[in-house]
């Protein structure tokens, strides 16, 4: 099953390598990774999207509790939360020009951000089923290049993720 795991962690140099290497040293795939200072600069969040059984997930959970950098750790699918993943998508200017791509893109609400005789480049935020939804609704042979953030998430309502 795919959990998204949410993380305090010290803002310090080499603290994204040990979280990275954690995985790695047991088999566990990372499937995105986002992180970014928070609103304290000592700190920063972590989103790992992964997979694995529920005893798999505990594991992860225990492991990263484990590690000294790690301040506090959150499995977000244990709850209800919000997700998001950005997505930057070129194509040529033909079929940024067309009315099938004009409809995609009033469907899922991508905005143009770039734009040149022979290329155009659009933003699209949402989750990632809905924006593999636009990669088909396109067409993947029509796309020069595509950027994804992989996601990232919050627990809704009184869930915190704070120290």
């Amino acid at each position: 099953m795919r959990h998204i795991i949410s993380l305090l962690m010290e803002n310090e140099a080499g603290t994204l390598s040990r979280i990275a290497g954690l995985f790695s040293a047991r088999g566990y795939n990372i499937e995105s990774l986002s992180v970014a200072p928070t609103e304290d600069p000592t700190l920063s969040r972590m989103t790992i999207v992964t997979s694995g059984s529920d005893a798999v997930i505990e594991q992860i959970n225990k492991q990263l509790n484990k590690l000294i950098d790690v301040v506090a750790v959150m499995d977000l699918s244990d709850g209800e939360h919000l997700e998001r993943e950005l997505m930057l998508v070129k194509v040529p200017a033909a079929v940024a020009a067309s009315e099938a791509f004009k409809r995609a893109m009033a469907v899922f609400q991508g905005r143009f951000i770039d734009t040149s005789n022979s290329t155009c480049t659009v933003e699209l935020t949402d989750i990632g089923v809905k924006l593999d939804e636009f990669l088909q609704a396109v067409g993947r042979d029509q796309i020069l290049e595509t950027v994804r953030t992989g996601a990232s998430g919050i627990a809704r309502g009184e869930r915190i993720l704070k120290l």
